[in-house]
C-alpha cells in the first residue's frame, strides 16, 4: 500500500503552534492534508504528532491520527526519518503493509497534488530509494561570501572571483516540501541526500521553508501574489 505521513509535533518555539496557525484561510496544516488527497496517490493518510489540539484538527480535515507519537521521538533534536519508520512500523503491525511512503511536511502550503504526483512517478521509473523535491539556488553559490569576525567579508570560493556566473554549475537545495521512499529505505535510515535520490524540480517561487516570523511572513506575501495571479480565493476553514 502507498502511504502518506505528515509529521507534526506540537513544540514549535519559534512560531509557536504553527502546524495549525491560520495561513490563508485554513490552519496550516490543512493545505498538506488537502494535497496529499487531491493527489489521489495514497491509501492512507497518517499525521504523526504527539499533540492532542493537532490530532483534532488533522482528523477534521481528513487524515487519519491512529497513533499517539512516543516522547522519545518528539523532542527537538529528532530527525524526520525515524519518525516516518515508526508510523510504517505501525502501519506494518496494524493493516496492510507501506511499500512505498511518502513525508510530507506540515508547513508546505505550497506543495500541489500535481507534484506529489510527479514524485510518485519519479520513485518508480528510476528504481530510487527516495525522490523528494528540490529547487535551485537564485545565485550561484561557487561565489557565496561569509561575514567574518572582523566584520569583513571572504568568499568561500575565492579560486571563482572571475568566473563567469553562466560558467558554474547551478545547484540545487531541499525544497522541503515532500518526501517518496521506498518503504524499506525509510525502516533501514538510509540517507535522502544521496546517490539513491531522484529529485523533483520545482520552480523557486513555489518554495519557502517556514521556520521563522520572517519566513511566515514572506509565505504570506508569496500566497498573496498566487491568488492574485490566479484570480482566486481563499478557502473556508469548512470547504
Amino acid at each position: 500500500m502507498r502511504l502518506a505521513v505528515i509529521p507534526a509535533r506540537g513544540g514549535s518555539k519559534r512560531i509557536p503552534r504553527k502546524n495549525i496557525k491560520a495561513f490563508g484561510g485554513l490552519p496550516m496544516i490543512a493545505w498538506s492534508i488537502r494535497a496529499a488527497i487531491q493527489s489521489q496517490c495514497f491509501d492512507r493518510l497518517i499525521v504523526s504528532t504527539d499533540d492532542e489540539e493537532i490530532a483534532a484538527v488533522a482528523k477534521e480535515h481528513g487524515a487519519d491520527v491512529p497513533f499517539e507519537r512516543p516522547a522519545n521521538l518528539s523532542d527537538d533534536h529528532t530527525g524526520t526519518i525515524p519518525v516516518i519508520a515508526h508510523a510504517i512500523d505501525w502501519q506494518n503491525l496494524h493493516g496492510p503493509a507501506a511499500t512505498q511512503v511518502c513525508c510530507i511536511y506540515a508547513t508546505a502550503p505550497f506543495v500541489q497534488a500535481a507534484d506529489l504526483q510527479r514524485g510518485l512517478q519519479a520513485l518508480q521509473s528510476t528504481d530510487a530509494d527516495y525522490a523528494f523535491s528540490v529547487t535551485s539556488y537564485a545565485f550561484p553559490i561557487q561565489r557565496a561570501i561569509r561575514i567574518t569576525a572582523e566584520q569583513r567579508v571572504e568568499m568561500f570560493q575565492p579560486e571563482h572571483f572571475n568566473t563567469r556566473s553562466q560558467d558554474l554549475a547551478e545547484a540545487w537545495h531541499d525544497a522541503g516540501q515532500f518526501y517518496w521512499g521506498q518503504a524499506q529505505a525509510w525502516l533501514e535510515g538510509k540517507p535522502l541526500f544521496s546517490q539513491g535520490s531522484a529529485p523533483v524540480p520545482l520552480p523557486r517561487h513555489r518554495v519557502q521553508d517556514i521556520d521563522t516570523p520572517e519566513d511566515w511572513e514572506r509565505a504570506e506575501w508569496m500566497f498573496k501574489a498566487m491568488q492574485h495571479a490566479n484570480k482566486t480565493t481563499p478557502p473556508k476553514a469548512n470547504d
